[in-house]
């Protein structure tokens, strides 16, 4: 996994990038004129978006901010394209369904499991937050029955279980009805714009200022698409270096936030600490940065393979990762949350006939969440 030099990733697309950034000023001639509709849900939407098609640290936000929400009392449901996937229509995401990422992709099971929220997949998010309001609405009745969130529990496989743990009274928000007050996270919603939104949240990385449009970059719109943005989200890490450059393309009022990342091996014991051989995976946008972050924690890793980003993991894929764990000595394997998901039993056996594996879990912190969580309900307000 060799880092790339930003606005360099397919030098041979870059006559394309002028017909690319033509096609964004149609789009946006048409959305100014009306020519393009904006549907509106019942309920308020927040969305979660970025600037690039991927590796921005999307999903890890959303989770966040399901969490945060929920700790107020909200009602919190997760609207998702489900890219990649192999359902249709639309579809609420069954964690517990075989082959569940392949179903309904991959980020969607991510989420549902981590955020313990509802979360509907389909092409067309209008029509996931019409059957999201519908379903809530048919268990309104029952309000006082107070629904039941699923925590995560470690388990004995990569997949963990779940218990219920009921919510008191005291934890829900309310309206002036008396009713819990619910809310839509729309995921990687910043260029979906056909669907009306109380907050636009933008992550913006040090790599996006770099990069350069599709398709020679990873960049889906121009930095001044920023003027938008409600809350524009940076890494702590990069905020010192990033902010100056990032002001200049905000439109007053907006807010900034920053996210604290770490990586959690809670599920690897003692692994981690016994200066193990790690032969790292993934098929994410940026496989680069999960070297990097590996090796930022301490990690030794002696081989990397990166596939293309949403790949579907078959049994010659294992067969081709065993070989350098074999020869370069590895005693681990290591991969991420969102391609654990993608690895069935029958693979993941496959895979630790030769060695263990491991999954590295990013979790994302709001810094002064108590004031995020704060502002963002008086925007949607």
């Amino acid at each position: 996994m060799k880092a790339r030099r930003p606005g360099s990733r397919r030098r041979w697309a870059w006559p394309l990038v002028p017909l690319y950034a033509a096609g964004l000023a149609v789009k946006g001639g048409l959305r100014a004129a009306g020519v393009l509709r904006v549907k509106k849900l019942n309920w308020p939407v927040v969305s979660v978006g970025s600037l690039s098609a991927g590796g921005a640290g999307k999903t890890p936000v959303v989770i966040a901010l399901a969490e945060l929400l929920q700790e107020r009392g909200w009602a919190v449901d997760v609207l998702s394209r489900g890219y990649g996937r192999e359902g249709s229509g639309v579809e609420r995401v069954e964690v517990g369904a075989e082959d569940a990422a392949r179903r309904f992709g991959d980020e969607p099971v991510v989420i549902a499991r981590r955020a313990a929220v509802p979360v509907w997949v389909g092409a067309e998010r209008f029509a996931a937050g019409v059957a999201a309001e519908a379903a809530a609405e048919g268990t309104a009745d029952k309000s006082e029955s107070v629904p039941q969130r699923l925590k995560p529990q470690s388990g004995e496989s990569i997949y963990g279980t779940a218990e219920a743990v009921p919510l008191t009274k005291a934890d829900r928000a309310t309206k002036a009805d008396g009713s819990r007050a619910r809310v839509h996270l729309l995921d990687d919603g910043f260029q979906h714009r056909g669907l009306a939104r109380a907050v636009d949240i933008v992550l913006v990385t040090e790599a996006d200022l770099e990069d350069a449009l599709l398709p020679a970059g990873n960049r889906r719109e121009r930095l001044s698409a920023l003027r938008r943005a409600d809350v524009v989200v940076l890494r702590e890490e990069e905020r010192e270096r990033v902010e100056a450059r990032v002001r200049r393309w905000m439109r007053a009022g907006a807010a900034m936030w920053t996210v604290r990342r770490t990586v959690d091996f809670a599920e690897a014991g003692d692994l981690f600490q016994q200066d193990y051989g790690l032969v790292a995976f993934c098929a994410i946008a940026r496989p680069e940065n999960f070297v990097e972050t590996l090796r930022t924690e301490g990690c030794r890793v002696v081989d990397s393979i990166a596939f293309p980003d949403h790949h579907r993991y078959t049994a010659e894929d294992m067969r081709r990762l065993t070989e350098p764990c074999r020869v370069r000595g590895g005693n681990a394997f290591v991969t991420t949350e969102k391609d654990a998901v993608k690895i069935t039993p029958d693979l993941q056996a496959q895979l630790e006939a030769t060695a263990p594996l491991l999954v590295a879990r990013l979790r994302v912190e709001l810094v002064d969440s108590d004031a995020v969580v704060r502002e963002l309900e008086a925007r949607i307000a």
